[in-house]
C-alpha cells in the first residue's frame, strides 16, 4: 500500500535530483539518505522504509483541520488521516497517525473547538504505527473505549509484536499497545450519538484491517462515507506462491477487492492523503463546500488501481510473463 503512496511522493523528489544532479543536495530526502531507494531496498530495511515515508510523505507535519460533512472533521497530519465525528453524546476518533505526532491530532481536535478528552470511542482501520500509534495516548488521556476487529486484537494489544510481516521488527515498526475494550466482526456496528458505524473485515495489508462505513447528513442531505482499507502491500509482503507472508493472503486480497468494488460511496476517504487528494479537495471546499468531497469515480478509479497492482504483483512472484501487446 505504501509503495503506492511512495511512487506518488517520487516525480517531485525526483524532479530535485535531476535539476541539481546530485543527490546530495536533494532537500526532500530524509538525512542519511542521498538516492531514492528501490523496492528491493525498502524490503530490506524497515528502518529506511519507515523513515522515507515519514519525510516523503510528510507523516510528521501539522496540517489544518477541516470540517467534511456533517459532524466529521479531518484532524490528522498533512500526510496521514485521522477523523472525528463530533456526536450529540460525545467525540469518536478514527486513526491516530504516528505515535509521535499525538500532540499534531490533539491541537487540531482543540482548534476546531473541541475537547480531546470528550472522546469517548476509538476505532481504527488496521493497527500499523501509522494509523494506531497514538491509540494508547488518546486511550490515556479521554479514558475512550476501543473497538478493534478481532484479528486485529492482538497486534494492537501487543503493540505490532505479532503482525504478520513486521512483528519480527517490532522494536522499530511497532506502536505503545492499548487494551481493547471491544471485539468486533465482520458487519459490526458501533454507535455514539447519531453517528452509526459499520466496519467490514477487509483483509489483506493486515488480517484485521477495516472498512468503515456510514451514513452522515449535511444540510438535509443524506451521504454515504466510506474510509476504504486492506487494498494493498507493503514492500516485502509476499502475497502469492508457496511462501505467503500468511496462508491464504492472496484468497484475502482478492475478496477484499471485491467488497470494496461493491460500496457506492459519495464521499471516500483515506488513511493516507493522497489516496484521495486532500490537499486539492481541501482548497476546493473553501468554495463548493461538501460538494468538494463528493467523489464517486475517484474512488472506483482508487479500489481498480490497488487491484491492478496486486494482480500484477502475483504475476511478478509467480514468474507470470505478461503477453506482449
Amino acid at each position: 500500500m505504501l509503495q503506492r503512496l511512495i511512487r506518488l511522493a517520487l516525480p517531485a523528489i525526483a524532479g530535485v535530483l535531476v535539476a541539481t544532479g546530485e543527490a546530495s543536495r536533494a532537500q526532500d530526502l530524509p538525512p542519511g539518505i542521498d538516492h531514492i531507494p528501490t523496492k528491493e531496498e525498502f524490503a530490506k530495511d524497515n528502518n529506511l522504509f519507515l523513515t522515507f515515508a515519514r519525510k516523503a510523505l510528510k507523516w510528521d507535519e501539522p496540517a489544518e483541520p477541516v470540517k467534511i460533512v456533517g459532524p466529521l472533521y479531518f484532524v490528522g497530519t498533512e500526510g496521514l488521516g485521522s477523523w472525528l465525528f463530533a456526536t450529540s453524546d460525545g467525540l469518536i476518533l478514527l486513526n491516530t497517525a504516528m505515535p509521535q505526532t499525538a500532540d499534531l491530532i490533539e491541537q487540531s481536535i482543540r482548534a476546531l473547538g473541541y475537547d480531546p478528552k470528550d472522546v469517548k470511542l476509538i476505532v481504527n482501520g488496521h493497527a500499523h504505527s501509522d494509523h494506531a500509534g497514538a491509540i494508547a495516548w488518546f486511550k490515556e488521556q479521554s479514558g475512550a473505549q476501543l473497538a478493534v476487529m478481532e484479528p486485529d486484537v492482538a497486534p494492537m494489544e501487543d503493540g505490532g509484536k505479532t503482525d504478520f510481516h513486521y512483528g519480527a521488527d517490532w522494536k522499530i515498526m511497532g506502536f505503545p499497545p492499548a487494551k481493547v475494550d471491544r471485539v468486533l466482526r465482520d458487519g459490526d456496528t458501533v454507535r455514539l450519538g447519531e453517528v452509526i458505524l459499520t466496519g467490514y473485515n477487509t483483509p489483506g495489508h493486515t488480517r484485521g484491517s477495516t472498512t468503515w462505513v456510514t451514513h452522515l447528513v449535511d444540510d438535509g442531505k443524506a451521504y454515504t462515507v466510506v474510509f476504504p482499507d486492506g487494498a494493498g502491500f507493503n514492500p516485502g509482503y509476499r502475497i502469492a506462491g508457496d511462501s505467503p507472508s500468511y496462508p491464504g493472503v492472496t484468497e484475502d486480497f482478492r475478496r477484499t477487492h471485491h467488497r470494496l468494488e461493491m460500496l457506492k460511496p459519495d464521499i471516500w476517504l483515506g488513511h493516507h492523503n493522497e489516496y484521495y487528494d486532500l490537499p486539492g479537495k481541501r482548497e476546493r471546499a473553501k468554495t463548493e463546500g461538501v460538494n468538494a468531497w463528493v467523489d464517486p469515480e475517484g474512488y472506483r478509479r482508487f479500489i481498480a488501481h490497488y487491484k491492478r497492482d496486486f494482480e500484477d504483483e502475483v504475476d511478478l512472484e509467480l514468474g507470470v510473463t505478461p503477453p506482449k501487446e
